[in-house]
């Protein structure tokens, strides 16, 4: 998952930054509301991590601008334990869930996965496709039955593959999902990543679609 923290709290941020990544996700952050509404604008993410309280504004406005605009990606609201108020005029416009602080890392890592789980029209937290099977909570992997020793990235770009079986993702969304901002990406990313699965979980199970990018297979 590819996430969006709008945070002011420049500690509190690089925390999430830090231990959300150690949770597979890729996170970028920004801290305003006009910063925001920049990176909604011009980046696709997986899920939205938005604090209430920013120096420019309300994380309100963002929320009530996103909808407004017909942009589904799942919201979760960071807010004090005290804020009901808030939070209940955060849920009625729009936002899927929150998360009161101070809060533990991992239950703000399972609303995350929950909500993007949502917002993918999944409910199973596995993923399973041609004989494979995914646990994002745990980041551990099985191929019929058996342990599938994965890196983080691998596991990121199976994980985006097995979303859709059978649906193209092209090189740009799988770079999109491995990678935030400021990161390098060499050009060959990609393909060094999916020849690594390849060689993992048998080649026929990944297909490349010349010029248009790779998918699932869906069968076993």
């Amino acid at each position: 998952m590819r996430i969006l923290i709008i945070e002011d709290d420049q500690v509190l941020a690089a925390g999430l930054k830090v231990g959300l990544g150690l949770a597979g996700m890729t996170v970028d952050m920004v801290g305003s509301c006009d910063a925001a509404r920049t990176a909604l604008a011009t980046t696709t993410f997986d899920a939205v991590v938005l604090d209430l309280m920013l120096p420019d504004g309300s994380g309100l406005d963002v929320l009530r601008a996103m909808r407004q605009r017909g942009d589904r990606t799942p919201v979760l609201l960071l807010t004090a334990l005290d804020e009901i108020t808030d939070r209940v005029k955060g849920l009625d416009l729009g936002a899927d869930d929150y998360c009161g602080k101070p809060f533990d890392l991992d239950e703000l890592a399972a609303r995350i996965r929950a909500i993007g789980r949502r917002g993918a029209g999944r409910a199973a937290p596995c993923l399973t496709a041609a004989g494979i099977a995914l646990e994002p909570a745990s980041l551990s992997a099985t191929i019929n039955g058996q342990p599938l020793t994965l890196s983080r990235r691998e596991f990121a770009v199976l994980a985006l593959l097995m979303e859709h079986p059978g649906a193209i993702r092209s090189k740009g969304e799988i770079e999109d999902r491995l990678y935030g901002w400021g990161e390098e990406v060499e050009s060959n990313t990609v393909e060094v990543h999916v020849h690594h699965l390849r060689a993992k979980v048998g080649r026929e199970k990944i297909e490349t679609v010349r010029g248009l990018g790779y998918r699932m297979q869906v069968a076993p």
